[in-house]
């Protein structure tokens, strides 16, 4: 099977998105699938309001079509961006099945930067993602919140980690205060950051990573050490070396570098949200707890070993199996009519009466 996977998220962006598809891709051919992707790389772009380091492609309806003429079977449409909203109206007028997933809690960032109410930014999500066949999502949490708010033909697909690379056998001395707690992942405003930093903790703060917020999370934060981005591999390093993960993000989806943590033996602390209640939940490997602090010092005393034992039980080979398995029911359920094409294009224009509806919908608070 071919499938053509669109996706505004690609490198040089160093994201969950960006290595969730792209090792799920590679795990996909040992199971006798084709997976190419439609990025940014194949379009000009310019640099995304507010954070450069992203840029949001040019994509034209005609180069996205000549592009699905290489013959695929199947097309996922993994974000919403440019190149996705294009992708999507092509394929919804030529009348052909498609999936996307969602990854990221758009709604809530957008909210955190712009004070743009949630509720119209689902709606918009909504439209677009039951125009199509299924939509994937990550976690049980993220599925029933989906479907409160009108989303349909919603499909799990969790997701993997190298057990190889990532392991505690990657441990190396570092030169800090023990415990160490480290945060590892973008700097931006919606990961919530600060709340990690501000807490009053033994010992040292590690940050690896960079973004938008950076530059005024050193200048407020000067006693934590700031690393800057890294490879995969001194990742692994930096969390084998460390005492405790912490993940302050309310806003995750999953949280891939939760998963990377554990594998190396390290236990994370976490507010009991959505991402670390589906990704940690009672399996004894992290710490949950509204008091941030309290979940960090308590994950001193957990287990490395139970860590380990956690991640083990998520494989990119059962994450490529979940994808496939996932387009073969949507798309049988379309061939049946659950999803007919004459469907999938009436979803792209809503009823007079779907409109009015919408409109007397109040906003979900997130």
């Amino acid at each position: 099977m071919r499938i053509l996977v669109a996706t505004d998220a690609w490198r040089p962006q160093v994201n969950g998105v960006v290595r969730s598809l792209e090792t799920m891709a590679q795990s996909a051919r040992a199971l006798g699938a084709e997976i190419d992707f439609l990025t940014p790389r194949d379009f000009n772009s310019l640099p995304m309001p507010t954070y450069p380091e992203i840029g949001l492609a040019l994509a034209s309806p005609r180069a996205v079509r000549r592009r699905l003429e290489d013959g695929y079977d199947h097309i996922h449409i993994a974000t919403e961006g440019p190149i996705g909203l294009v992708t999507r109206a092509v394929l919804l007028k030529a009348r052909r099945c498609f999936t996307t997933s969602f990854h990221t809690r758009f709604p809530e960032y957008i909210q955190a930067r712009f004070g743009l109410p949630v509720g119209l930014s689902y709606a918009a999500l909504r439209r677009f993602h039951n125009a199509g066949a299924g939509v994937m999502v990550s976690t049980p949490s993220l599925s029933r919140e989906l479907s409160e708010r009108g989303f349909r033909r919603i499909l799990r697909w969790s997701r993997g980690v190298d057990h190889a690379l990532f392991t505690p056998d990657a441990a190396t001395p570092l030169p800090f205060e023990r415990p160490i707690f480290l945060y590892a992942g973008r700097l931006a405003v919606e990961k919530n950051i600060e709340a990690f930093l501000a807490l009053d903790l033994p010992g040292t703060k590690l940050v690896a990573g960079d973004g938008p917020a950076r530059a005024g999370l050193e200048a407020r934060f000067p006693q934590a050490q700031f690393l800057g981005l890294k490879t995969s591999a001194e990742l692994a390093a930096l969390y084998a070396s460390s005492d405790v993960f912490v993940f302050p993000s309310r806003t995750d989806t999953f949280g891939m570098v939760m998963l990377e943590a554990m594998a190396c033996g390290l236990p994370v602390a976490a507010y009991p949200v959505m991402g670390p209640l589906d990704v940690i939940g009672a399996s004894g490997a992290g710490a949950l707890d509204e008091d941030l602090r309290m979940a960090a010092l308590a994950a001193l005393d957990i287990n490395r070993e139970a860590a380990r034992a956690h991640a083990l039980t998520y494989t990119w080979e059962n994450c490529a199996r979940l994808f496939l398995d996932n387009i073969h029911y949507a798309r049988g359920a379309a061939a049946l009519g659950g999803v007919g094409l004459e469907a999938l294009r009436a979803t792209s224009h809503e009823s007079a009466g779907e409109r009015r509806a919408e409109k007397k919908r109040q906003p979900v608070q997130p």
